[in-house]
């Protein structure tokens, strides 16, 4: 079976594209589409969570419960000034260049929003 990560990118730039990239990412978990579901976060999409409303927030939220966000990236965490709050929302900060290599060098098929 399949295994996916799903790289989200997007954020105030395309809001419903960052929406529906953690959607499908949570129904993909949900349905057992594939035999595992993660999700990195780089770049804008890192500063929209910082400033996300409820319902985006409340996304978020189930991701981390069900295990499935892995990490944003702490540089751009760090030059956008969003570190503690995206650590205080239970998100983990790492480099995101290792682990997405951990990941494709695992087996897991790249997916993009």
């Amino acid at each position: 079976m399949t295994k996916v990560v799903f790289l989200i990118t997007s954020g105030s730039d395309d809001p419903q594209k960052f929406l529906l990239g953690l959607t499908l990412a949570e129904r993909s978990f949900d349905a057992k589409r594939y035999e595992d579901v993660k999700v990195l976060f780089f770049g804008p999409s890192e500063n929209y969570i910082a400033t996300a409303n409820q319902e985006e927030m409340e996304v978020v939220n189930r991701l981390i419960k069900k295990g499935l966000i892995d990490s944003a990236c702490v540089y751009v965490a760090k030059q956008s000034g969003v570190s503690e709050k995206l650590t205080q929302i239970g998100i983990q900060l790492n480099p995101i260049g290792e682990r997405f290599a951990h990941y494709v060098n695992a087996g897991f098929i790249p997916i993009t929003f």
